[in-house]
């Protein structure tokens, strides 16, 4: 293993974080749907892992479900496609701005067990490939070290403009 597969536990501690500014700087998500607080290790062009801090105060836990707030496992894969898209737009640099970034596809998705308030939610995305503007990529979300749910999936970059209607 060379420390940067979405199976390793504990990646080797390099590349660079990204703090929340950063990130909003990056993709174009806010409040209530910006899924991540943090990317505390970035490696262009190769993985990213990303911090989501899940609080009782999230507005879907009105709703899922009351009085047992279990984070929607849609909402884990978004924040998967939150810190994939984090890692294209880094790996673009500012000579790409403008680019945005479509989720496309969604494969072998798995949860293991319930995200609840409280939980540090470490989303550890891995470049699998990329040719032209799609991209594609594999993540396990860990709270504890323990694996949550797992997926593969496909982005695809896009000027903003081209993507407006």
């Amino acid at each position: 293993m060379d420390g940067t597969s979405p199976e390793n536990s504990a990646p080797a501690a390099t590349g660079r974080t990204i703090d929340i500014a950063g990130i909003m700087h990056a993709i174009p998500h806010r409040y209530p749907f910006l899924l991540i607080d943090r990317v505390v290790e970035l490696i262009e062009n190769v993985s990213a892992v990303g911090v989501k801090n899940v609080s009782v105060n999230e507005n879907f836990f009105a709703g899922h479900f009351p009085g047992h707030p279990v984070m929607p496992g849609v909402l884990i894969i978004e924040s998967m496609a939150q810190t994939a898209a984090v890692l294209v737009v880094e790996t673009l640099g500012p000579e790409e701005a403008g680019k945005v970034v479509y989720f496309m596809s969604v494969e072998g998705a798995k949860f293991r067990r319930p995200v609840v308030p409280g939980d540090c939610l470490r989303i550890h995305v891995v470049k699998e490939r990329n040719r032209s503007n799609v991209w594609k990529f594999h993540a396990v979300a860990r709270v504890d070290g323990v694996a949550v749910a797992e997926a593969t999936y496909a982005a695809m970059i896009m000027d903003q403009k081209a993507g407006e209607r």
